[in-house]
């Protein structure tokens, strides 16, 4: 068997490890809670939960469109996608997406994404148990993207994506960009990717806030603190450490670096058994709760197109489980 595939074990073993001593400095951790606009960094899809979000050097299906817009020109057959989160305190995240191949170089891709929640009961700081008003949040997003195929070895894409922002009487909206690029290396099956992600400008909310003060005098606000999106920078390396008709396996790692927290690695595993069964796992660094990721998938022939069903759950530690369901139609 490769030696790679023992290297990757011994890094899998040394992982827990990580919770006791950070292998490297958390030079990042101060700039914790400076971006807006979290919802952008809860990934989406489950085959990369399932790997960890180690997948921007795998992305080869639908899900490229979220992690890595290069992707699209992996993979020969127009595609519609659909992904559900159960993501946490009683939220759902809902995104679709479509990709579309011009000829085999060229690729279009469409996704929106809305998370959305319940109303709330509005509360104050003089009225904790309610004011009798009830008021919603919800996140939306629309992404165009392309991707092209420079060389039979290198690819790049790029998306636009109109995001817009809603609590209460507030709004917010902004345009961002995705830059992604992959590279096959030459040797065996390993590549390189890199993304940069959430790229645009400092956003702050539009509307009017009406208050109480302690002086029981009504106030209004209109002006407000703007704040960076969260913008991510990404590198990763995969290959196929086993691969033949009835067996495949896939192994990623990937470093990511924002702009709002500490750099991390990611490290990821798939597995294929005829291409029909998958099973994966992953896990990530220097996070507070999240650590450990697992899934599976299936797929399928059904009339007039290939089915993809997709399942992952991550660990949360003290705040639960996520569970991701997504379905992939290729035709």
């Amino acid at each position: 068997m490769s030696k790679r595939f023992y290297i990757f074990l011994f890094c899998l073993l040394l992982i827990p490890l990580s919770g006791k001593a950070q292998i490297f400095p958390d030079l990042g951790g101060q700039r914790t809670g400076t971006a807006t606009a979290q919802f952008l960094k809860i990934g989406v899809g489950a085959r990369a939960i399932g790997m960890g979000e180690a997948f921007i050097a795998v992305a080869n299906d639908a899900e490229a469109l979220y992690w890595n817009p290069a992707g699209l020109t992996l993979f020969d057959k127009n595609s519609v996608f659909f992904s559900h989160i159960q993501w946490l305190v009683d939220t759902q995240l809902e995104y679709a997406g479509i990709v579309y191949h011009l000829n085999s170089a060229n690729s279009l891709g469409m996704a929106v994404t809305y998370l959305h929640t319940e109303d709330m009961v509005e509360t104050t700081e003089l009225q904790p148990f309610g004011t009798g008003r009830m008021f919603g949040f919800s996140d939306f997003l629309m992404s165009l993207t392309y991707s092209r195929q420079m060389t039979n070895q290198f690819s790049f894409g790029v998306s636009v994506k109109m995001m817009q922002e809603t609590i209460a009487e507030l709004t917010m909206r902004g345009v961002l960009f995705d830059l992604g690029t992959y590279y096959q290396t030459g040797w065996k099956s390993t590549r390189f990717a890199v993304t940069v992600t959430n790229f645009g400008q400092d956003m702050a909310p539009t509307g009017t806030i009406t208050q109480q003060n302690l002086a029981n005098e009504t106030v209004e606000i209109k002006s407000f603190q703007k704040f960076p999106p969260p913008i991510m920078f990404r590198i990763s390396v995969a290959g196929e450490v086993w691969d033949n008709e009835v067996h495949r396996i896939t192994t990623a790692m990937q470093l990511n670096h924002p702009n709002d927290n500490a750099e991390s690695l990611n490290f990821g595993m798939e597995y294929w058994w005829q291409n029909r069964l998958a099973l994966r796992v992953g896990y990530k660094t220097a996070q507070v709760e999240e650590n450990f990721s697992a899934g599976f998938g299936l797929h399928f022939p059904i009339a007039l197109a290939d089915f993809r069903l997709d399942y992952a759950f991550t660990n949360f530690g003290r705040l639960g489980v996520v569970n991701r369901f997504a379905i992939q139609l290729l035709f």
